[in-house]
């Protein structure tokens, strides 16, 4: 989803676009907005996905790169969050394993993570 060309970007920046509120539909907005702020950002490509089944927790992201850890993160606001979440993007980017030292996060990712999965295995390694 980003204008930039050159090779496919290390990581994903997921955003569920089927989250809302009592106010209304959430996920469009912060998708948008955030397709506005990375147009930049090579690293870092940014796709819609139609559920993360975090209903209770809107607006929900994921981040998410081949052997890293997958993070998961609820209770996002487009107008409170959106400069955290690229900036949470990009150290996420730029860590060897996904995981960001906690004091290195925003704020609002120290609160808000909901899950941390670990890097798949890949088919040719045995399981102990």
């Amino acid at each position: 989803m980003n204008a930039h060309s050159g090779p496919v970007p290390a990581t994903t920046l997921l955003v569920c676009v089927t989250c809302k509120s009592e106010a209304g539909p959430m996920g469009p907005g912060l998708l948008e907005a955030l397709a506005q702020r990375l147009v930049y950002e090579p690293g870092i490509a940014l796709r819609a996905v139609e559920c993360l089944s975090v209903c209770k927790r809107p607006c929900t992201v994921a981040l998410a790169a081949p052997g890293k850890w997958t993070y998961v993160v609820g209770d996002l606001d487009r107008d409170l969050h959106l400069e955290d979440i690229v900036v949470g993007a990009r150290r996420y980017a730029a860590s060897p394993d996904g995981i960001v030292p906690w004091r290195e996060r925003p704020l609002c990712f120290r609160k808000v993570v909901v899950s941390r999965t670990p890097p798949l295995v890949s088919a040719g390694t045995a399981l102990a």
